[in-house]
């Protein structure tokens, strides 16, 4: 899930301009220009809601209303200012980009799957939507469980058809903007497919024009759990984005206290 948050932080300050002589391979990947956005609180709140057995629609509303301005799109900020709990039949990449802990914390198929999809449908219950959000979390769950890249992308293609053979060298020529699950999901699988770190995954993000917090997200969560971690000090960087001042001596640690929570498959923190 580091991975995930930390993906979507990097690639925060790319996703509508860059820098003059701009290079993907020398870029720092974190600086004072960095922010989380709306794919950190989502997948922070997916967290909240699993460990305090709520409703992820109840979490979901909680987080978005709790933390406005950090790039919602349209559709949801009317799904949160309506406190509806109904999905808006979306096919947009946001269910796909929040469900990172999902694949980390179940430890069968089924339960990433089932999980996956109610996680999807109270907001992007469009087939594409929660089939974007599956296959996320599905790949996370089959990284960390020691599936080889070959095994990865051999299940994604034939479950959820994606296309998953055109490289990014290919890609980068004719890249655009595309916020839709379709457009996003195999772009963020082919930058983990080529990639042999974390930092070389969020690199590829950066390659190639496109929602790159989102793309950071996604893929930075799956090479997360592939490559076992970041290599950068990972709790460091959570505790310098998200921690926020609200006042004299006064910090807001809420996310960064849940992003950080470890605890134990099982372990009740409903109360």
């Amino acid at each position: 899930m580091y991975g995930a948050i930390l993906g979507d932080i990097a690639g925060s300050r790319f996703e509508f301009s860059r820098p003059q002589g701009f290079d993907h391979r020398k870029e720092q990947i974190f600086t004072g220009g960095c922010f989380f956005t709306d794919d950190t609180v989502m997948t922070i709140a997916t967290k909240y809601a699993i460990l305090k057995s709520l409703p992820y629609s109840k979490a979901y509303g909680m987080f978005g209303r709790k933390y406005p301005g950090v790039g919602y799109g349209v559709m949801f900020k009317h799904w949160l200012d309506s406190y509806s709990e109904r999905g808006y039949n979306s096919y947009g990449n946001g269910a796909a980009m929040r469900v990172s802990f999902i694949g980390q914390y179940y430890e069968t198929i089924e339960e990433v799957v089932r999980e996956a999809e109610k996680s999807a449908v109270c907001t992007h219950n469009h087939p594409e939507g929660v089939k974007g959000a599956v296959a996320t979390a599905s790949c996370i769950f089959l990284a960390r469980k020691g599936y080889d890249k070959k095994e990865i992308q051999k299940y994604v293609q034939k479950t959820f058809h994606y296309s998953l053979r055109k490289p990014l060298s290919l890609r980068r020529p004719f890249s655009k903007f595309d916020i839709t699950s379709m457009g996003t999901i195999p772009l963020a699988l082919r930058c983990f497919l080529e990639s042999e770190s974390w930092e070389e995954c969020i690199r590829n993000v950066f390659s190639i024009r496109c929602d790159t917090d989102t793309v950071g997200c996604i893929a930075g969560g799956i090479a997360d759990a592939y490559y076992h971690g970041t290599g950068f000090d990972e709790e460091k960087l959570l505790r310098k984005y998200l921690i926020r001042p609200v006042g004299i001596g006064r910090s807001d640690t809420f996310l960064f206290d849940w992003a950080v929570m470890k605890v134990q498959r099982g372990e009740d923190l409903s109360q």
